[in-house]
């Protein structure tokens, strides 16, 4: 029996904190779950503020997505998760430093909580090119 979804692990990106999978790739597509600004080497969430964790969770969205053969290029779909909608200006300017036109689809929202006390998460939906 053929597998229809396969795990991708990203060394240069923090082990998950849970039981789930850093992204899932399935019929071209690689769901990539939430990364926030933990450190990989330490486990710790880096500190410095909203500027320093949404650097460093861009970073580990970049490993993962590497790790799957692909890049920023090729994500369609995120979902930006933020403690405080006030941080959005800040996050938005970042992100944007990594997509060109035509930008994925997004959804934002403000949320009560984060893992590990973060101020924002990032997940992302990339699709191989056929």
């Amino acid at each position: 029996m053929t597998k229809v979804k396969k795990a991708i692990q990203a060394h240069g990106a923090p082990a998950a904190v849970g039981f789930y999978s850093q992204a899932i790739e399935t019929a071209g597509l690689v769901f990539c779950s939430g990364q926030i600004a933990l450190d990989s080497a330490t486990g710790k969430l880096v500190e410095g503020g909203i500027e320093h964790e949404t650097r460093r969770l861009m970073a580990n969205l970049r490993a993962v997505l590497n790790e799957a053969g692909l890049g920023f290029d090729d994500v369609v779909k995120t979902t930006i998760f933020l403690l405080a909608l006030k941080d959005f200006e800040v996050v938005n300017g970042i992100y944007g430093e990594h997509f060109d036109p035509p930008y994925p689809a997004r959804s934002t929202v403000q949320v009560a909580a984060l893992p590990r006390g973060a101020r924002v998460e990032i997940e992302a939906i990339a699709i191989r090119k056929a």
